[in-house]
Formats: C-alpha cells, structure tokens, sequence
C-alpha cells in the first residue's frame, strides 16, 4: 500500500458523497479516487482505480453495501470494506461483518474519527461503532428464518394475505402461519408493529 489511501465512496445521495469526499479530502494521506451512486457500480471502480478503501452506504440501488462486501471478497478483491451508514441497526452490523466488511461506523461520527477509521481499516484493523457493538450483543442473531423474513417484506405495504399468497407463491394458509410466527418472534401486537420491530433491528434488508 503506499502511503496515500485511495478511498472509494460508494452513497446513493449525490450531497452526502460529496460531503464526505470533501472531509476525507482536507487530511493529507486520504484520496478519495471515485465515487457511485449505486452497489453495483462499486466493483469495476474499485479494480480500475486501485482502491484500497471501499466506504459503502448500506441502501443502495442496483445493490445494497452488505451485498457488494461480499461480492468483493468473493471476487478476492484487495480493497477493504468500511460501512458507512445512517442506519445503525444490530441486524445490518452483523450481516456486514459476516459479509467481510472491516468497519462499521454511522454517518454522523465526526469527521476527525471517520478518518482514524479509514487508516485503522486500511492497516487491516477493524473498526465497529461500539455502542452499535453493545446493541448488537443485546439483541443477537435475527430469530427469523428467510421465509419468515421474505413474508413480512412482502406484508411491509400492507397487501393482503392473498396477495402475498399470490407474490411468493404460497398457500395463504402458509403465508397466516408465518405471519403469525413473526409476530410472536418478535413480540409485537401486529404485523404492521412486526415490520417496524424487524427493520429496526436490521433484520430486514431487501
């Protein structure tokens, strides 16, 4: 590596890449190489631009941040992964984490420390928000399965059971039962409360 980090930011709002490029840009060993508006653009930018940081934005168009982590490392990719997010959910540091990403930190961690995470990712060090760490501890691995998630995604809108009978291709019967298993997991009093309580804890991600 030499010693000027080359940092790829990867953020669906034109006005917060910005923001950040021009933060990251004010410290002498940080380069901010490019910059994407969606997930999928990330891949063939970090391999054209050498990129030693990849700083991703979870909800993205084309493909979320936790998905493109992984697609990096299964690519083997040399660039390290550092989420950077405004929602700072339990559910979404432990999948990012699993995905391969180095750091985790939310948008609003001042400037002085986002860029400490930077370097520290870049020496090969993790980097994890501790207080989201803590959260994370409470609350443990999502109790849904991927059925029971993809249901209650579907029922996010408000269809009916019949329509997501109809969209997942499930017996309504199949589509009450999960329903029904989702609102005990997660305690609520309703499904409308249980898509609340999921996305929260970053046990939802589309």
């Amino acid at each position: 590596m030499t010693s000027t980090i080359r940092i790829l930011i990867a953020d669906d709002q034109h006005l917060v890449r910005g923001a950040l490029a021009a933060l990251l840009s004010l410290e002498p060993d940080l380069e901010v190489v490019a910059q994407a508006g969606r997930g999928d653009e990330v891949a063939p930018l970090v391999a054209e631009h050498d990129v030693d940081v990849a700083m991703l934005d979870i909800e993205m168009p084309g493909m979320n941040g936790i998905d493109v982590a992984a697609a990096l490392k299964d690519a083997g990719a040399r660039s390290r992964v550092l989420i950077v997010t405004t929602f700072g959910r339990p559910g979404y540091l432990r999948r990012a984490m699993a995905a391969g990403a180095a750091g985790f930190v939310v948008k609003d961690t001042p400037a002085p420390e986002l860029a400490e995470a930077v370097r520290r990712v870049a020496r090969g060090e993790r980097v994890i928000d501790p207080e989201l760490a803590l959260e994370t501890l409470d609350f443990g691995e999502s109790p849904l399965t991927e059925r029971e998630a993809e249901v209650l995604l579907a029922a996010e809108d408000g269809r009916s059971v019949r329509e997501i009978a109809q969209r997942l291709f499930l017996s309504t019967g199949t589509v009450r039962n999960h329903l029904s298993s989702v609102i005990g997991k997660t305690g609520a009093a309703n499904r409308a409360e249980a898509v609340h309580i999921a996305r929260d804890r970053g046990w939802l991600l589309e």
